[in-house]
């Protein structure tokens, strides 16, 4: 059994770690024995302007209003930046590397804070003020990190989107958050391609013009990424290198509240509308700072490789804030693990002596078909943590990652946390808790784990139930942006008084907690949480369709797949060839292609009960093949349909 196999601390490593298993015992009581104490020490990490007196107030109950170190006040780039530059600033803060072998940069402390303060300048020139948002759209380039630590100088709140979004997810989440600029790229590299991210973006600011009420989004700044020639709209349209090159490379920084925004992150929830978590500036800082250093075991002049693409909250805190923070190299690859050849991520760890490499358990199970080829002319020496995240990493490819990549000598930390946790929430500290393959351990201090039942009462020791969490923490999301009821419904309202974080957990003798995967209609694709009611809104935009069910399939490499069930208007028996391939490119290009289904199952109808609710239970158990497992289906108001789907899979 998995949770028999337990990898112990090599007494080296526990010896010079920044946490070991004494250390980690006295924080673990500390911050739940005297949180505020504990809080405000760990608080002394960051550089305030006004140092906070206090640390948390209130509660998951009622309307759900918490705020961390409220009356302190601090700036997350000064935090980033400015704090290295007196002993450090010569330091490389960041290393890109492109897609092409000899495309790189070695971007110091010093270097980076003048681009930055340049950028801000830009920004505040062109009318950007205290709590405006400005959206970035753009491929893993320096660009990236600038523009958010600019937007962070003068206090605007930045929005990163994915570069892989479509047209219309670019526009819905500009509409939502009413960004003022938006940042982005001529083109992006991936894989070899060209992806045309200017002309993804006049096709979503056409539609956000033409979209009720107008948008205050009046300006664009366009980063040349590969140097095509894309248009540019009079007035509208800027040059990025053009204005920063001539900006003023000093700009002092904004005191910001501790409370005040620093970021929005959309996110997929269980209806069609993504949301729009906010991030504020201290709690969540602190929060990525100390994660980063004691889940990583971070030591100066590491070099640190997250392969999270900026877009997503595991980039924001893993590839900027945390390491930056905490006076670390930060590593950023263009490109794709495998392109040109089989093998590139571990030849890069090589060439750039990364330390701690964290990456999601859909890459490395792809990694592992490679083996052992892709690894036979690399060392890997300077690793020394391993680190996945994004969905439960199974005990095989934990193995492979441990023995094969890491040689057995590095700790490999399976971290559990969401977008809305801002940070890591459970995880083996490497120097003080023993790894069990495919269990994410232990919570770290002051985070409170808690599994109830279905009728939310909690479970005690060994047991199995919904994960929550039952006492505030300064990472935390403090509310949707515009719609805070939206915020309290989700997460606290299912199991008032906890969050709830929507996956199911299981707990082992040990204590050491289990991921088991979503329990709502929110499945993870390769890492990225996609609602199944807005891949089925995405469907619904096609004029063929008449109704659709999503569900999520496991999958050996992504960890789950999407697998769709579509209802024509016209009825599913007559479709024309090719037309299941067609409605997952639609879906790829509505939401992007993360988005697209593995499968598309065309349907007359859906099993649903005499209420009218689809049985998803029953269409996973289809499209696994599973079709002996059923279960009962006299609750249906027609039986008869599941039998036509199954037969219609068989053929």
């Amino acid at each position: 059994m998995a949770d028999e196999m337990i990898f112990h601390v090599k007494p080296s490593f526990a010896a010079s770690a920044r946490v070991n298993a004494s250390r980690f015992g006295v924080m673990t009581n500390h911050a739940m024995q005297n949180p505020d104490p504990y809080w405000l020490e760990q608080a002394r990490r960051l550089d305030w302007f006004r140092f906070p007196e206090l640390a948390g107030n209130g509660s998951f109950d009622g309307d759900v209003r918490t705020s961390w170190f409220s009356d302190g006040t601090l700036n997350a780039s000064v935090n980033c930046l400015d704090r290295h530059l007196a002993e450090n600033g010569g330091r490389t803060a960041l290393i890109w590397q492109g897609e092409v072998e000899d495309a790189v940069r070695h971007v110091t402390f010093r270097a980076l804070h003048e681009e930055v303060c340049r950028l801000a300048n830009v920004l505040k020139g062109l009318g950007v003020e205290r709590g405006d948002r400005v959206a970035t759209y753009l491929p893993m380039v320096v660009e990236g990190v600038v523009a958010m630590l600019a937007c962070a100088r003068i206090g605007a709140v930045h929005v990163v989107m994915f570069a892989g979004f479509s047209a219309s997810g670019v526009a819905g989440r500009l509409r939502d958050c009413g960004a003022k600029l938006l940042i982005t790229a001529d083109e992006g590299r991936r894989g070899g391609k060209r992806i045309p991210l200017k002309t993804i973006t006049d096709q979503a600011l056409l539609e956000l013009d033409g979209a009720s009420g107008g948008s205050p989004l009046h300006t664009v700044l366009v980063v040349s990424v590969t140097g095509a020639d894309v248009p540019m709209q009079a007035g509208r349209d800027h040059d990025y290198a053009a204005l920063v090159a001539a900006a003023n490379p000093n700009c002092e920084p904004e005191i910001m509240q501790a409370e005040d925004p620093l970021m929005i992150l959309y996110t997929s929830g269980s209806t069609g509308a993504p949301k729009g978590v906010l991030h504020t500036t201290g709690g969540y800082l602190l929060w990525a700072s100390l994660t980063q250093e004691i889940v990583f075991d971070h030591r100066a002049g590491d070099v640190f490789w997250c392969t999270a693409d900026l877009g997503w909250v595991t980039g924001h805190s893993y590839v900027v804030y945390g390491p930056l923070t905490n006076g670390g190299t930060t590593f950023l690859f263009e490109g794709t693990p495998s392109w040109p050849e089989p093998g590139r991520w571990w030849r890069l760890i090589d060439k750039h002596q990364v330390n701690c490499f964290y990456t999601a358990p859909t890459a490395i199970r792809a990694l592992m078909r490679e083996a052992p080829a892709s690894l036979s002319d690399t060392s890997r020496a300077s690793l020394r943590v391993l680190g996945s995240v994004g969905e439960p990493i199974n005990a095989e490819a934990w193995l492979w990652y441990s023995q094969a990549v890491g040689g057995g000598r590095c700790p490999v930390v399976d971290t559990w946390w969401q977008t809305e946790t801002g940070g890591i929430m459970i995880a083996p500290l490497p120097g003080a808790v023993a790894q069990k393959p495919g269990s994410a351990t232990l919570p770290l201090p002051g985070i409170c784990p808690v599994l109830v039942n279905d009728k939310g009462i909690p479970q005690h020791g060994e047991s199995e139930g919904h994960l929550c969490i039952d006492r505030p923490w300064p990472g935390q999301a403090r509310t949707i942006w515009g719609d805070h009821a939206r915020f309290v419904q989700t997460y606290f309202s299912t199991y008032p008084g906890l969050y709830f974080s929507g996956d199911g957990a299981r707990r082992d003798a040990d204590g050491y907690y289990w991921i088991t995967g979503r329990v709502d209609d929110v499945i993870n694709v390769s890492g990225h949480r996609i609602g199944s009611a807005e891949v089925e809104a995405a469907f619904g935009t096609h004029d063929k369709v008449a109704e659709s069910a999503v569900v999520g399939i496991p999958h050996d490499v992504k960890g789950q797949a999407l697998a769709a069930f579509v209802v024509l208007k016209t009825g599913g028996e007559d479709a024309d060839a090719g037309l299941e391939a067609e409605l997952a490119r639609h879906v790829g290009q509505e939401l992007g292609r993360y988005a697209a289904p593995d499968l598309v199952i065309l349907a007359s109808e859906l099993p649903k009960t005499r209420s009218g609710k689809i049985m998803r239970r029953i269409l996973r158990k289809i499209a696994t093949g599973e079709h002996d497992q059923l279960g009962d289906v006299s609750t249906l108001a027609d039986p008869s349909v599941v039998q036509a789907l199954v037969e219609r899979m068989k053929r």
